[in-house]
């Protein structure tokens, strides 16, 4: 999966970090970043999922989940998109970012890679 995430990187100028996780915060693969900041956005990410979701419960006959959410920040933008079954795709990317070809290019990646990013329920006996 790394190859897929640098082709991502690369082909978005200004691209930062690229970090796939599970929904409960685990990083799964990362590309840009080193282990400890890719393991704080797996974190943040899952908690900003679960927002995004009860957000989402809001709308009148919609599914809850969460699809895409974007962030704009002095110094740049965060980008989290759902990948599959329980995983996510983060980026960050500063502002010269631009902001259509990021989104197609992660739509693109999912669409690609979706079954590889998906993760298996967690149960009592993997948790021991």
């Amino acid at each position: 999966m790394d190859w897929m995430l640098k082709d991502l990187a690369d082909g978005v100028p200004q691209t930062r970090h690229v970090v796939v996780l599970s929904s409960d915060g685990l990083r799964m693969a990362q590309y840009g970043t080193d282990t400890d900041t890719a393991d704080r956005l797996a974190a943040a990410c899952a908690g900003l999922q679960s927002l995004a979701a009860a957000v989402a419960l809001e709308f009148p006959h919609a599914d809850g989940r969460m699809r895409l959410v974007v962030i704009e920040m002095s110094g740049g933008f965060f980008y989290l998109m759902a990948a599959g079954a329980r995983a996510y795709l983060a980026v960050l990317a500063d502002e010269g970012v631009d902001a259509g070809l990021m989104g197609q290019r992660m739509r693109d990646l999912v669409a690609r890679i979706g079954e590889h990013l998906s993760t298996p329920p967690r149960n009592d006996e993997q948790a021991e």
